[in-house]
């Protein structure tokens, strides 16, 4: 009844009796930014989230898009003696609140971890019961973002779970990106355009191009595992609602080939672009590949369509995305351990996309193709030949000649 009455203090009549939704128009391209996850799993503390900030400015990162940071699980104390939830004091002495004024100094935007269960997946007290004070708490620190994950929550519907943390967010008036880590168990890509931004269709990736870690009650999956698994889930992504295929392991120990088609992947799927490498000592490389902007600009496009497999052809998948303009990303993947040599003739093979009603077809408009890694040109007017290296990609922007001027 005391925490009935707090809440009631807390929020007002009107609140408590506003009809709930989702925030909207916080997510119209998929999200940008950096989680701690996959690095640094619960070693996470108040100076790695200050300098992973830092490094996101000094990297041209943020420059190139990038929004969030977001301190994944583990972050948690105990709840207080009205059941707030609490930061570790020895992890984040300074408190939550002066942590996200010091990313927002940056010119970023702070994000922060929780679960629909009793307990995290990291054994921390989990919003369970606790919802609307979660909230409340999170609203008053300054987090724009949430991840929400699913660790014991047994007896509990997946659905209703979510748009109980939807409607406590919506309660605190603070827009705050909601992004449900459900792992897809009940397809979220169903009911979850009205509960958040985002939602992931897996489970956990891990730091390989084609494998799986079977940890005995579940299993990790590497890149193509998790690429596969998208089949058929295009049509429920867009602009505030997008699939999520887990944060990125570009940085984390694959080759750079392997870096760079899972990145191209990422984009051609219109996934969140969530780095989860040491951005405080990353090679040149990985920065290179987490700030082509070309690269990024495929997968931020406005019209918000996520790519589909047109083709495969031995071990070379064809991917193609249509682009707001008329313009088209064509990726070929390379999925086998040797080079493979791939012929397009552009001419010969009209790709209609029935979902967004787009066609490339040089039959008719002639398109101007660059590379976005090489920066190599060449026009749809003769047939296209490329190697593609084992793991690797060859992506392409197609633009058709009558839009330029």
């Amino acid at each position: 009844m005391k925490t009935l009455l707090m809440l009631f203090l807390l929020f007002g009549c009107s609140s408590i009796s506003i009809v709930a939704q989702k925030f909207d128009k916080l997510a119209l391209t998929p999200p940008m930014g950096w989680n701690s996850w996959n690095k640094f799993g619960c070693d996470v503390n108040e100076g790695l989230i200050k300098e992973t900030a830092d490094a996101m400015v000094a990297s041209g990162m943020k420059d190139a898009g990038y929004q969030y940071i977001v301190i994944d699980d583990c972050w948690h104390g105990a709840r207080d003696n009205l059941g707030f939830i609490q930061p570790d004091a020895t992890r984040f002495p300074s408190g939550m609140k002066a942590l996200a004024d010091y990313v927002h100094a940056k010119g970023l935007k702070f994000g922060i971890y929780s679960d629909a269960g009793s307990k995290t997946c990291g054994g921390h007290p989990g919003s369970r019961g606790h919802e609307y004070q979660d909230a409340l708490s999170y609203a008053r620190w300054g987090v724009d973002y949430l991840k929400y994950d699913w660790c014991n929550t047994e007896g509990l519907s997946a659905q209703g779970a979510y748009t109980t943390m939807r409607d406590a967010l919506f309660a605190t008036g603070r827009p705050i990106v909601f992004s449900l880590c459900e792992w897809g168990n009940n397809k979220p890509w169903e009911w979850g355009k009205t509960v958040g931004h985002l939602w992931r269709t897996t489970g956990d990736i891990f730091n390989c191009f084609d494998c799986i870690k079977d940890h005995g009650t579940w299993k990790a999956w590497g890149v193509l595992q998790i690429l596969d698994m998208q089949k058929d889930l295009r049509q429920h992504a867009g602009a505030d609602h997008w699939n999520d295929p887990d944060m990125m392991e570009v940085g984390n120990g694959m080759s750079e080939n392997e870096d760079r088609a899972h990145f191209s992947l990422w984009a051609m799927l219109a996934a969140p672009l969530i780095a989860g490498n040491d951005l405080r000592k990353m090679s040149g490389q990985t920065r290179e590949i987490l700030t082509n902007k070309e690269v990024i600009a495929v997968n931020q496009d406005q019209l918000g369509i996520q790519g589909f497999k047109y083709a495969s052809r031995e071990n070379v998948e064809i991917w193609v995305k249509p682009l707001y303009g008329g313009d088209w990303a064509v990726c070929f993947l390379n999925r086998g351990t040797t080079s493979q040599k791939i012929e397009m003739d552009w001419s010969a093979e009209p790709i209609k996309d029935d979902l967004s009603k787009q066609e490339l077809n040089a039959r008719s408009t002639p398109y101007q193709i660059r590379d976005l890694w090489k920066d190599k040109r060449s026009t749809t007017k003769e047939p296209y030949e490329v190697i593609v290296p084992a793991h690797d990609v060859v992506l392409l922007r197609l633009s058709a000649s009558k839009s330029r001027g």
